[in-house]
């Protein structure tokens, strides 16, 4: 499986991102997808996770402000972040386990900046 994420950038704190991750190759052996994000001298930590059926689950520092949205026709995650914080900028990865080994599947990951 290969994850691309696209979308980061550089924006002013309460702007709004908007970032993808489209899975390819052997998309049938994943189902839930989502972000991680990890900033400089930092752990990797969760964004937010949504599974083929729409559940969905956010780390507590970005409820209420992300949402995470999925197209299964086109194997693609979206990430929509509003009121960006300078608290925010890290790299963000896109995630996808292994249905049934738990394997995880990284992609390369998208940076997102915000000014302060």
């Amino acid at each position: 499986v290969q994850l691309q994420a696209s979308g980061g950038g550089l924006v002013q704190a309460g702007g709004s991102l908007r970032l993808s991750c489209a899975a390819s190759g052997s998309w049938n052996s994943i189902d839930v997808m989502g972000w991680y994000r990890q900033a400089p001298g930092k752990q990797r930590e969760l964004v937010a996770t949504i599974t083929p059926g729409g559940l969905t689950n956010y780390g507590d520092s970005v409820k209420g402000r992300f949402t995470i949205s999925r197209d299964n026709a086109k194997n693609t995650i979206y990430l929509q972040m509003n009121t960006l914080k300078p608290e925010d900028t890290a790299h963000y990865y896109c995630n996808a386990p292994h249905r049934f080994t738990g394997v995880d599947y990284w992609g390369r990951g998208t940076q997102v900046t915000v000014s302060s």
